[in-house]
């Protein structure tokens, strides 16, 4: 193929099967264990991350035409919500395989898609699902039923045409893309490993309280158990500033970039909101790169911001240090046990709610100046790391998802591009 074609997506796939669930444990009848990948996957799936992705057993014929390949792709066919159209893709490759200690299919609620290695490149094709997944084309062939958005697979390949363009620029194409994936991918495991790390300096030194030069200092007994001598239990309000979030107008919320994001529960997780408001508040309320941010409602999610400038909505609660003696991530690390402990005693009839007087009743181990001063020492190169490689990741996705189309669309031209074009979904 020396020129572009239009072609419907079905001429670009050679073969393609519904995925399966299996059986949690092993009966005569699904004896094969095999990881499952599920649409609620794809996103730490696709930076390597599959430690989400449950183990089931399976018959072995399903298993047999079902088993992932590299240059595969899984297509969600079900599930999505109205935030999150279905319709989202992974992209199989022999690095995310690799991730497995055995087998691996992809769920009912999806699809294994293999592209026609002749006419399409798999990687050129997952990022060619991408784009219209990002520009909504693909909501075209979404049915709403029962409160589950499900997707028409059937009419989606004999409907949709696409311009292929040759196998060469296709590879080009999909190699500048995937190399900001790889940037990513690199510096999310650099922040696991940052964040790994800090967790275990603070319980070496706040928990078992073998910091620097314990040796010389005894421990005292305390209301909360043995504390090193001179150090003190304090009220969290005494150490960090609560700021409780502002009741905006949900009516007024749009997902289009109109006015300034605003930080809901759902948004902690992920650490970025979609969400935006032309709704004014007060300075109190807003938030910035650095802030410790809980959620009050459902599972007290906690974050340490790095997505911008942004509203703090209600239910989630922002603390900033007192003063410059304590580090911002030790202040987080000390509030992470307490708030999971909170998060499993407290119960509500349908929401389990946190209030100021639970968290008014938290105390964090404050050191003695020395500790301190040393504690802040280790913890803010730490901390100002982690938020740098967050916010370096933020910006290479909004370049990737800028690129994305005008790549797709022959916009920019990749035919004088001197790169490594050979298997771009390896």
């Amino acid at each position: 193929m020396d020129s572009d074609q239009l072609m419907t997506l079905r001429e670009t796939i050679q073969r393609y099967i519904g995925g399966g669930w299996g059986k949690d444990i092993p009966d005569d009848q699904h004896p094969l264990a095999a990881w499952v990948i599920r649409g609620t996957d794809f996103g730490g799936a696709r930076l390597g991350d599959v430690s989400t992705c449950p183990l089931r057993y399976h018959k072995e014929s399903n298993l047999r035409s079902r088993r992932l390949q590299p240059s595969d792709i899984v297509f969600e066919v079900s599930g999505g919500s109205k935030d999150q159209p279905v319709g989202r893709s992974l992209l199989v490759t022999d690095s995310l395989l690799g991730r497995f200690a055995g087998d691996v299919i992809c769920a009912s609620f999806c699809k294994l898609v293999r592209p026609d290695a002749n006419t399409i490149d798999a990687s050129y094709l997952f990022w060619l699902m991408q784009a219209m997944y990002d520009d909504r084309s693909i909501v075209q062939f979404q049915v709403q039923s029962t409160g589950i958005s499900n997707f028409r697979f059937e009419d989606f390949l004999d409907n949709l045409v696409v311009d292929v363009p040759p196998l060469a620029t296709q590879r080009r194409i999909a190699t500048v893309l995937a190399s900001y994936d790889e940037l990513i991918e690199n510096n999310t495991r650099r922040i696991q490993i940052l964040e790994e790390m800090a967790q275990a300096i603070y319980r070496e030194w706040f928990v078992e309280f073998r910091y620097p030069g314990h040796e010389d200092v005894p421990l005292v007994d305390s209301d909360l158990g043995p504390i090193p001598e001179g150090w003190e239990w304090q009220p969290l309000f005494d150490v960090a500033v609560p700021t409780f979030g502002f009741a905006f107008k949900s009516k007024q919320f749009n997902t289009e970039g109109d006015g300034v994001p605003v930080i809901r529960i759902r948004d902690l997780p992920k650490n970025g909101s979609q969400t935006f408001t032309r709704e004014s508040a007060a300075t109190r309320y807003e938030v910035d790169d650095g802030d410790l941010l809980v959620g009050m409602d459902g599972d007290f999610h906690m974050c340490m911001w790095s997505a911008g400038p942004a509203y703090l909505n209600q239910r989630v609660v922002r603390f900033r240090p007192q003063d410059d003696s304590l580090s911002r991530y030790e202040i987080f690390l000390g509030l992470k046990r307490p708030i999971q402990e909170l998060n499993q005693s407290i119960v509500g009839t349908t929401v389990a709610h946190l209030g100021k007087r639970h968290l008014e009743l938290l105390r964090l181990a404050v050191p003695t100046e020395g500790v301190r001063n040393q504690a802040r020492a280790v913890f803010d190169p730490l901390f100002d790391l982690v938020i740098g490689l967050r916010k370096a990741n933020r910006n290479l996705r909004t370049t990737r998802d800028l690129l994305l189309p005008r790549l797709i669309s022959g916009e920019i031209d990749v035919s004088d591009l001197d790169i490594d074009a050979g298997d771009a979904a390896a």
